[in-house]
């Protein structure tokens, strides 16, 4: 089977990350599945975009918490795009999403859109936080949840098993041999990343991974040109 490619925060790499512009584009280059990040403003509405505050990825600054939704919509997310609404991404693009969540709050508000959509077989909700997830499998056992892993990556097999998870997200650095045989032996689906060199392509294969998220096209084409 063919390795999934998974576009990080659309394709950042590229374009602003987290933007329409930036699904989009990842739409266009054939990615199997699009990553993202979601948040709550301040009048809880459901946005996109990585970090807790504005001050890297917009032009302007403070905490996405403390900002209604209208203060969000007035920054510039790089390129005059505007930071979406979770809601505008699954009308933008085609594509599965994997939505990042942050915190429980967040779970909820997302799978009352999931629900309210139709989106169960679309969505795989993904999560450095265990909490967040068993929230989510508490509010809809039907829709896939994916544990994300860093320096924890170690422990990655045992807590995905856990929580129901159907894939594990890895820190590619901290990803070796021993983590993917367990995760095979628990039947949870290993995807590293981020896989954006031919170096860091060839250590995934030679991990046997189901799939890369990836920042850059250029992946994307190596994938399938080595399918």
């Amino acid at each position: 089977m063919a390795m999934l490619t998974v576009g990080h925060r659309g394709l950042m790499g590229v374009e602003p990350e987290n933007t329409l512009r930036s699904f989009r584009r990842a739409d266009h280059a054939g990615l199997d599945v699009i990553e993202l990040d979601l948040h709550l403003s301040r009048d809880g509405e459901l946005v996109v975009m990585h970090d807790a505050d504005v001050d890297r990825t917009t032009d302007g600054t403070g905490q996405v918490a403390e900002l209604t939704l209208a203060e969000l919509r007035a920054l510039d997310a790089g390129l005059g795009e505007r930071v979406p609404l979770f809601t505008e991404v699954v009308e933008a693009v085609g594509a599965p999403l994997q939505a990042e969540i942050k915190d429980r709050a967040a779970a909820r508000v997302l799978a009352d859109v999931i629900r309210r959509r139709g989106l169960e077989r679309r969505v795989t909700v993904i999560s450095f936080h265990d909490e967040a997830l068993s929230e989510t499998r508490a509010l809809l056992p039907e829709v896939a949840v994916g544990l994300v892993t860093g320096q924890s990556t170690p422990t990655a097999p045992q807590r995905a098993a856990e929580l129901g998870a159907t894939l594990v997200s890895c820190e590619l650095p901290q990803l070796g041999q021993d983590v993917v045989d367990r995760c095979r032996e628990a039947g949870v689906r290993v995807l590293a990343w981020t896989v954006n060199t031919d170096a860091e392509l060839d250590r995934a294969r030679e991990l046997g991974l189901d799939g890369v998220v990836t920042d850059l096209p250029e992946i994307v084409a190596a994938v399938r040109a080595g399918a």
